[in-house]
């Protein structure tokens, strides 16, 4: 069980549910930009992030 690549993989979800989530409310005219840009930057940090531990993991064998 690794660890690393299980979190990896949260984020990664958690970061593509942010950014699906952003583009839905740009989509529908939200006017509250300001925490839209912050959800937003926040889902492309966890994206990259998880998919760094998913990709740079080694398979304990």
């Amino acid at each position: 069980m690794n660890v690393k690549r299980i979190f990896g993989t949260i984020l990664t979800i958690l970061g593509i549910i942010g950014l699906i989530f952003t583009g839905y409310e740009l989509i529908n005219k939200n006017t509250d930009y300001i925490s839209l840009t912050v959800i937003g930057v926040i889902a492309l940090i966890f994206f990259f992030a998880g998919i760094g531990l998913v990709k740079n993991t080694k398979d304990a064998a």
